[in-house]
């Protein structure tokens, strides 16, 4: 029975910690963007390309090249895609920009506009 008494009380001490660090943990949470139950956002990818058409309203379309290695020649090969990109800082074309993954806007439209590093030439 003493025993039991004196794990209460040693269990009552470490009681009064656990809303410090409860209290901790939400503004930490709070802090992050991460509400409580909820996992952390992996990391999104980024892609640098240019722009080769902005005909449509707040979207554009990105070409991003790449250089893959050939399987059988061992020479590098150049590879090109194109990803139609939500646009709110206003990329013409020839533009250099960052473009960055984000939730389905559309059928197609899966990247954002997050940056434009470098302006064409006029």
């Amino acid at each position: 029975m003493a025993e039991e008494n004196q794990a209460d009380s040693n269990t009552g001490a470490n009681q009064s910690d656990v809303p410090d660090n409860k209290a901790n943990d939400v503004t930490a949470a709070a802090g992050d963007g991460v509400g409580a139950g909820q996992a952390k956002r992996a990391h999104r990818s980024q892609k640098v390309g240019s722009v080769v058409s902005d005909k449509m309203q707040k979207t554009v379309v990105v070409r991003v090249d790449r250089l893959v290695r050939h399987t059988k020649y061992r020479r590098y090969v150049r590879r090109t895609s194109k990803f139609m990109a939500h646009d709110e800082l206003g990329a013409t074309i020839g533009d250099k920009v960052r473009i960055v993954e984000t939730r389905p806007m559309s059928a197609r439209k899966r990247w954002r506009v997050i940056e434009i590093v470098q302006k064409a030439a006029k």
